[in-house]
């Protein structure tokens, strides 16, 4: 007879384990499933920044922005707005994720109640005030005082544009009324236009330098920039302004433009979002504004922005976190999305934890439970045969008697087929010596009912 390796047997049947382990595997990883997405969604691919008015700085730096952040699959959508304000609005409305925002446009208390968080200053944005060189009779104009405004024709922009609100500020502290003024609110570039043509005496922009509109009137024959030498007493009586000079030759060294320094007043320009943008978004938005506004400029010193410092709004925790202790340990190292996955398992690991240690005590009875059934399985049909034996009637006892050992056959045969681990073969072997039992019981009780 030829022997079977003992190889061809096992200690544990790792089918009836996989099986046994699946229901947990299955409620484990819909659990980890659940949590990954619920508990700690990832961050959206699509941001909607809000800008400024074309041709603005604001414009400018939200292209950046969008170039930058899309080298980490994430769209940024900058949409042409008035201005500060009307940024402002977009993001209580949520028409917008994230925005610029000039200094003194809220409180701290409005900022928390409306639900809105600071990612840091970027950059200073100096009130420009270009004003005509000449009257519309040829008279050379030397303006030192806002005072000496009155009756001109100046125009403050869009009450969406943050600079209406600032320019009546600081009319208000020369002592002055808007009504003083001849005041118009066109955009940035159909109000150069008219300055242009002599229609208006002057505009107002608040705005970072690199705007092409104050590039170009800086370097314009005719347009002069008003010089606010009382720029520090403003600073006092307005606190979200600075004082910042315009250092002569700045615009062009080689034909000296500016011919002197100016004094000017400047808001900061913060950038703003709504307190739900996902923390990852956060620390990329940070990670792009150190890279956009961190050189030195006209008014900032190396490092000088962004900064948590300089805004009135709250800044978010994780843009403080950032500005203390630089990028995220994994970005400075792996991808944005390699390293914001990583940075989610751990959610997953409180899943497993909380799930797999209840799960593993009932794994070892369910695998004893299932190998152990297809033994105790066949002691229903040595039941029934017992049944059968003890209700067979005398008339028909040779018939039953056949029956019954060939039903005992016929179990017995496929007893031997059942596959079972060897920690297991007590059971098997017990099932097989209680079949013979059943079958002499059989012979013998048959037997004596009806003795030779």
């Amino acid at each position: 007879m030829k022997r079977l390796p003992l190889r061809k047997f096992s200690l544990v049947s790792l089918r009836d384990l996989l099986v046994a382990v699946a229901p947990t595997a299955v409620l484990v990883l819909a659990a980890c499933i659940v949590a990954y997405i619920v508990v700690d969604p990832a961050p959206p691919r699509h941001v909607i920044l809000a800008t400024g008015q074309e041709n603005s700085a604001y414009e400018e730096f939200g292209r950046k922005y969008a170039t930058i952040l899309a080298r980490d699959g994430i769209k940024v959508d900058p949409q042409r707005t008035l201005g500060s304000e009307d940024n402002l609005q977009r993001l209580i409305d949520g028409k917008a994720d994230i925005a610029f925002v000039q200094s003194g446009s809220t409180s701290e208390a409005q900022a928390e109640r409306r639900g809105l968080v600071s990612l840091g200053s970027l950059f200073t944005e100096p009130v420009w005030l270009f004003l005509r060189e000449r009257d519309a009779h040829g008279r050379k104009r030397d303006m030192d005082s806002i005072v000496q405004l009155k009756g001109l024709r100046i125009n403050l922009g869009p009450e969406g544009t943050g600079v209406p609100k600032l320019f009546r500020q600081v009319l208000a502290v020369n002592g002055l009324e808007p009504r003083q003024l001849k005041l118009s609110a066109l955009e940035n570039t159909p109000a150069t236009v008219e300055l242009l043509a002599g229609h208006i005496d002057g505009l107002v922009f608040s705005s970072a330098p690199e705007a092409p509109l104050i590039q170009m009137l800086l370097q314009t024959p005719g347009i002069r920039l008003f010089n606010f030498r009382q720029a520090e007493a403003y600073t006092r009586r307005l606190p979200f302004l600075t004082h910042v000079v315009l250092p002569r030759g700045i615009v062009d060294l080689g034909r000296d433009i500016p011919a002197q320094d100016f004094h000017l007043i400047a808001p900061t320009a913060t950038l703003v979002a709504r307190e739900d943008l996902h923390p990852a978004l956060i620390d990329l938005f940070v990670k792009a504004a150190t890279e956009i506004h961190g050189g030195t400029g006209w008014f900032q010193q190396q490092g000088q922005f962004p900064s948590p410092r300089y805004t009135e709004i709250p800044v978010a925790r994780e843009a403080a976190k950032y500005y203390r202790d630089g990028p995220p340990f994994l970005q400075r190292y792996l991808s944005f999305w390699l390293a914001n996955l990583f940075d989610r398992l751990w959610v997953v690991v409180v899943a497993l934890a909380a799930l797999i240690i209840p799960l593993s005590k009932i794994v070892p009875p369910l695998y004893v439970w299932r190998i152990r059934s297809r033994v105790y399985r066949w002691y229903g049909e040595l039941r029934a045969v017992e049944q059968a034996l003890e209700n067979a009637k005398d008339e028909h006892r040779d018939e039953a008697r056949e029956e019954l050992l060939r039903r005992l056959d016929g179990i017995e045969q496929r007893v031997n087929h059942i596959s079972i681990p060897l920690a297991y073969a007590d059971a098997l072997y017990g099932l097989r010596s209680h079949i013979n039992f059943v079958r002499q019981r059989v012979r013998l009780m048959l037997a004596a009912k009806n003795p030779a």
